[in-house]
């Protein structure tokens, strides 16, 4: 590793341990002692590599002032422009601060080109799903991402402990893709809720004659900016399918059946009954209340 390197026995042994840590995912300690094995190390590949696993570990720690600072001194040692991978977590640490400057300048240098501004990142960057969190164990949802780290939610969760609208900050390597129709799109796993919402999920009993009926509720909320979900519609998988490619088909159940959705309960009301009053005799809602 160290080639012909003058590395003076101190710097070998502050670097050895550092890296048994990390193997162990000690991840304080492993951030604590890269950084001290880095600041012993000559300026070169070593040094270059030793500054990014510190601020990594302290990206896995999730100690942000520390990621941050160490991801600055390590993005400091790479080229601008060669999708180095100190600028992505230099990126990451910046955003959960929300150091705007910095992270605009980190995506930059990573090679990106973001439509120019200042401030907070707010962009339509397109769809992709989003491994979450949830009090039920994981979930995959969709979501539109408004940074190279960040997704808004824009599906109901099935569990109730997480929310539509929600923004994650999310890795930057995918973890499995989902395909539907021609789009295929990556999975990113979640590192942090960054931004709550305020739409709690809803549960009603509803009816719906025709396909026809459940998209028109569906469409309803969409227009009001507001989400629709029907559990029905879930698949439970292991780790391991899900981190593969899923296709996911479009499948819209009739009849009798319980939906989520995400809205404050009042307008919520008057949307279902607007519906219903579309088509009475094939339409029906009964026992809207906060999901459980």
């Amino acid at each position: 590793m160290f080639g012909r390197l003058r590395i003076t026995a101190a710097a070998r042994s502050a670097h050895a341990d550092a890296y048994t840590a990390f193997e162990a995912e000690d991840w304080p300690l492993a951030g604590q002692r890269l950084a001290g094995a880095a600041a012993l190390l000559p300026t070169g590949k070593v040094q270059q590599a030793t500054w990014f696993d510190a601020a990594l570990a302290y990206k896995f720690a999730r100690d942000w002032p520390r990621a941050f600072e160490h991801g600055r001194t390590a993005a400091s040692l790479v080229r601008r422009g060669k999708q180095e991978p100190a600028f992505w977590n230099l990126g990451i640490a910046a955003t959960m601060l929300r150091e705007w400057d910095t992270a605009r300048d980190a995506w930059a240098g990573y090679g990106l080109r973001l439509p120019p501004g200042t401030g907070e990142i707010d962009e339509d960057l397109g769809p992709t799903c989003v491994r979450i969190e949830t009090e039920g164990g994981q979930e995959v949802v969709w979501a539109v991402r408004v940074c190279p780290t960040r997704a808004r939610i824009v599906n109901v969760p099935f569990h109730p402990s997480r929310r539509f609208g929600e923004v994650v900050l999310h890795d930057g390597v995918p973890n499995g893709e989902r395909v539907y129709g021609d789009l295929t799109v990556p999975v990113f796993d979640e590192i942090a809720l960054f931004t709550p919402s305020d739409l709690a999920t809803l549960t009603v009993d509803a009816e719906a004659s025709e396909q026809a009926d459940v998209e028109a509720l569906a469409e309803l909320f969409a227009q009001e900016k507001y989400g629709m979900e029907l559990p029905s519609t879930r698949r439970d998988m292991c780790a391991c399918c899900s981190a593969s490619t899923v296709r996911q088909e479009r499948v819209v159940p009739v009849g009798s059946q319980q939906i989520l959705l995400a809205a404050p309960l009042d307008h919520a009301r008057e949307l279902l009954d607007r519906w219903q009053a579309e088509r009475p005799a094939a339409r029906a809602w009964a026992n809207l209340h906060p999901a459980a």
